[in-house]
């Protein structure tokens, strides 16, 4: 049995789940997000909330893919109904972003500026420029924009200078000691 797939998904008030076929649509006041499942799950509303299990226990990669598909619904119910935000810092002289449009500008000590564009289903903010906040129902796709902006720039472990989520900490390193 899977743990985490067993746990029913609570559907909160406002929130709408539709399934047609191998499709679950959930609607809510953010938006709407869909997603197919494979064939080897049963997924069905009931009493407010969503059940998922197995056609197979027995099957291999079945239990895995119990688990990871409640969580995929259980995001997808949780994005439409409140959303997800990643905050990411910038630390170091020089470094700033700023909004061009509804793309980010953003300049991280290296000879140019990096043109980060704007993703479909995000909202970029910036607070202050040294602050970004990346907003958005999916889950996944907040994540990968997040990721990917902290790729132009991964915080270095001698200054710490570069771009982290907020609140991250870095392992620093002490360093060269000048000898004599």
């Amino acid at each position: 049995m899977s743990r985490i797939g067993k746990v029913p998904v609570k559907i909160p008030s406002g929130v709408e789940v539709k399934i047609t076929g191998r499709k679950i649509d959930v609607k809510g006041a953010k938006g709407s997000l869909s997603r197919e499942f494979p064939a080897e799950l049963n997924v069905e509303v009931s009493n407010g909330e969503v059940v998922v299990t197995p056609v197979n226990v027995e099957a291999e990669g079945t239990k895995a893919l119990w688990g990871l598909y409640r969580v995929l619904i259980n995001n997808m119910v949780v994005g439409v109904s409140t959303g997800y935000r990643i905050d990411l810092e910038i630390v170091g002289v020089g470094y700033k972003v700023e909004l061009k449009g509804q793309d980010l500008n953003i300049a991280a000590g290296l000879s140019y500026q990096v043109l980060f564009k704007l993703r479909p289903g995000l909202v970029y903010k910036i607070d202050g420029p040294n602050k970004i906040i990346i907003e958005g129902i999916d889950k996944e796709s907040v994540g990968q924009a997040a990721a990917d902006i902290r790729r132009i720039r991964p915080p270095e472990p001698y200054k710490g200078k570069g771009i982290r989520y907020a609140g991250e900490q870095i392992r620093r390193k002490a360093g060269k000691t000048a000898g004599k």
